[in-house]
């Protein structure tokens, strides 16, 4: 392939030329925090295989409600995508029908704003057919509330009294047609949400802990997905690469863990995405523990940012399970880097899951997480229940077996839950004599309780 003019050798496939123009508050015109404002919306074009070729930027407080560039900065847009041959112009905001408007009335070209952008990155990436039929859904909602009668051709010119133009009822025709098509799609994703709920009710009675990735996209949560379990998911550093939640199991110390690897999140998510991928997104909601994935590499600054932006997406959609943050891409680092990070966030988790850094540190912080709902048990299994006693084996910590004449003596620690559920088969402790227990009693007013010296 041509990396200059992105045509391919015997397919003639011509990546678009894309400028990108923004309003900045304040600044001047060498304000060093432009390359960090627009580096994600970059990102963006590069995950949706455009080129960028230039930035036009215009510094003031809100953009233009009419127009969204000023007279001047638009002129200055009209020259640069002449100048730079460019197909496509992206506004690194969300733009109104009225803004779009006067732009395309300005540039000879096409105009995305940033939630198209986002949405034509979803749709290259959308595999599974749930994945699809989400994108699609997400996208006929934003193109409803960009329906406008405009023109000629959507006039309101009528014949007669109380009689519509042409003009208004296509457009009233096209909106009830989009309204159906989104009705549809929403009742057969929600039969596969029905489906997803019903699976994850089989694994909740299993008692087996379920871990949520979330994070900003592009943070590695695919990475530490395929690090922990072998999933063998999709990692090419591109935004959005996974769209479709992956579960997958690991082992650790004689139990099973399910992890699920979700949608990234990205600044101003937009609310169709959101709502689109609400089905896909209660996974998160349902988590015993999230681990919020954070790119150690980025500077602190932007880590503050996409820290809160990701806290923000989990309280929108309800999720309430206790979050731990864990730091990938630690190898980036420099070890003054990384001793400054660790005394910002001193209870997070720092990892390199692409390198298999930090991954066991990582584990033994789970097993203890889940190990303070766990109650030592004693159960005796007769051999006819050995497929009981097998079920536990996923769930259990600290399994030990003893087989005896009258079936397996299962010592271990299960969480509450399964401990109750197999209480027919608890161990009942010796019934001492009187003159045992008196002593006892004298023994335990001599000596601390063993729980008092747990807590100390």
């Amino acid at each position: 392939m041509d990396t200059e003019t992105g045509q391919e050798t015997g397919a003639t496939v011509v990546r678009p030329r894309s400028v990108v123009f923004a309003v900045v508050p304040g600044g001047g015109r060498a304000d060093p925090g432009e390359d960090e404002q627009l580096s994600e919306i970059k990102e963006l074009l590069r995950s949706a295989d455009m080129d960028w070729v230039a930035d036009v930027i215009q510094h003031r407080d809100s953009p233009n409600p009419r127009t969204y560039l000023g007279k001047g900065k638009m002129a200055d847009l009209k020259e640069v995508v002449v100048e730079n041959k460019a197909t496509v112009a992206v506004c690194e905001d969300d733009l109104s029908p009225a803004q779009v408007a006067s732009v395309l009335d300005a540039v000879d070209a096409d105009v995305l704003d940033r939630t198209e952008l986002i949405l034509t990155v979803f749709s290259k990436h959308a595999d599974s057919l749930e994945g699809t039929m989400q994108v699609h859904l997400a996208q006929l909602e934003y193109e409803l509330t960009r329906m406008r009668g405009k023109g000629l051709v959507m006039s309101r010119l009528g014949a007669g009294v109380d009689m519509r133009g042409p003009g208004e009822t296509k457009m009233e025709v096209d909106r009830r047609v989009v309204r159906k098509r989104i009705q549809t799609l929403r009742k057969r994703i929600e039969q596969m949400a029905r489906t997803r709920r019903t699976q994850r009710a089989k694994r909740l009675r299993t008692g087996v802990p379920l871990v949520a990735l979330a994070g900003y996209t592009n943070s590695g949560k695919s990475t530490l997905l395929n690090a922990l379990t072998d999933a063998q998911v999709s990692v090419r550093d591109r935004l959005f690469e996974t769209l479709d939640p992956t579960s997958r199991t690991f082992r650790y110390h004689d139990r099973d863990y399910v992890v699920t690897d979700t949608v990234g999140f990205i600044r101003k998510l937009p609310h169709q995405l959101v709502d689109a991928f609400a089905s896909t997104l209660e996974e998160t909601t349902l988590a015993d523990v999230v681990l919020v994935i954070a790119d150690a590499s980025l500077d602190p600054a932007e880590i503050a940012v996409r820290e809160k932006t990701v806290a923000d997406v989990l309280d929108m959609i309800g999720s309430t399970a206790p979050r731990i943050v864990v730091f990938n891409k630690i190898d980036r680092l420099d070890e003054g880097k990384l001793t400054r990070l660790r005394a910002l966030y001193p209870e997070a988790e720092f990892i390199a899951a692409g390198a298999d850094l930090g991954l066991d540190e990582l584990r033994a912080r789970l097993g203890r997480f889940f190990d303070r709902a766990l109650r030592p048990v004693r159960l005796l299994f007769p051999y006819t229940e050995a497929a009981e006693m097998h079920r536990l084996r996923g769930i259990a910590s600290d399994v030990s077996e003893e087989h005896t004449p009258d079936g397996v003596i299962f010592e271990a620690r299960l969480p509450a839950a399964e401990a109750g559920r197999y209480a027919r088969f608890r161990l009942e402790p010796e019934v001492p004599d009187e003159d045992d227990e008196a002593g006892d009693l004298v023994d335990d007013a001599s000596e601390p309780t063993r729980e008092a010296g747990d807590d100390a």
